[in-house]
């Protein structure tokens, strides 16, 4: 069974992820405007589209971490995403936060992996 501490932190880096993921719904080009040219020359579509998808990530992340499932998937996915958002962003005022929530992701996966990994040799014996 988690421990208490390890709630607050899913439910609180849920949290964030859904309403990023609706802040970003609200405005995605001005979301957008964040990142670094170097990475929009990247983008095989349009900056708003990538924007809209990046939200609806969000919120799909934030969703089940919050619901508790699939938090070992999940929260390696937001880890993954906040390197990602670092790298193409930079770490200036506004995206130094996301090292803390980061870290918060890597946290969870690290401690959901036991659970990941025991019902997955169940599913394979």
């Amino acid at each position: 069974m988690k421990n208490s501490v390890f709630h607050i932190v899913r439910v609180g880096t849920a949290i964030t992820f859904l309403w990023v993921g609706v802040l970003i719904l609200q405005d995605p080009e001005n979301w957008g405007g964040l990142i670094r040219p170097w990475a929009l020359g990247l983008l095989p579509i349009p900056i708003a589209e990538a924007m809209i998808g990046t939200a609806i990530l969000d919120i799909v992340v934030g969703f089940f971490l919050l619901v508790d499932k699939g938090t070992f998937i999940f929260s390696a996915i937001a880890f993954f995403h906040l390197v990602i958002v670092l790298t193409v962003v930079g770490i200036d005022t506004i995206t130094v936060r996301d090292i803390g929530l980061a870290s918060s992701a890597l946290a969870l996966a690290v401690g959901s992996r036991r659970s990941f990994t025991k019902h997955n040799d169940k599913i394979l014996a």
